[in-house]
């Protein structure tokens, strides 16, 4: 897997994050749970950003980041500015992550346990760009049905 074609994907579902987060109409419903949907938009967000940031950032990067997760889905109410920055940051910090590397440490062995056993760097990366993708289409999913523009009621 090259690197620069990570870059790019990471790059680009990052982006299109941002988007989501900013087409909301009404900044409240992106806080908003309802019937079956278990998660806001807000808390995906916040979960990609502590997945990545802990996962390429801390691990791979070296930034030292400390990882919350419990808050990542009982936090609320975050203003939309902070989840932007939030999200820009975490694109400075999988680029800066990633062009550190080389190929040859893709075949590494990724230095933490994360599935029932050992990967390698490059299957890790490959795994975050798919799960961050998935929460991605649960974030496009929650704006559409959400954000009518009728302000909705929050339901926990």
């Amino acid at each position: 897997m090259c690197i620069d074609t990570l870059l790019s994907l990471y790059t680009r579902d990052l982006n299109r994050l941002r988007d989501e987060i900013e087409r909301y109409r009404n900044v409240n419903n992106i806080w908003v749970v309802e019937k079956n949907i278990a998660n806001s938009a807000g808390n995906l967000c916040l979960h990609l950003i502590g997945n990545l940031n802990t996962y390429i950032g801390k691990e791979i990067g070296r930034t030292g980041y400390i990882r919350d997760r419990e808050q990542e889905f009982s936090l609320k109410n975050i203003p939309r500015s902070n989840l932007l920055k939030g999200i820009d940051d975490t694109i400075q910090v999988v680029t800066h992550s990633l062009q550190t590397m080389n190929q040859a440490l893709l075949q590494e062995e990724y230095p933490l346990l994360v599935f029932a056993e050992k990967t390698t760097t490059e299957y890790l990366l490959i795994h975050l760009a798919t799960h961050l993708n998935y929460h991605l289409g649960q974030i496009n999913y929650h704006r559409r049905l959400i954000d009518t523009g009728i302000t909705r009621q929050y339901y926990n």
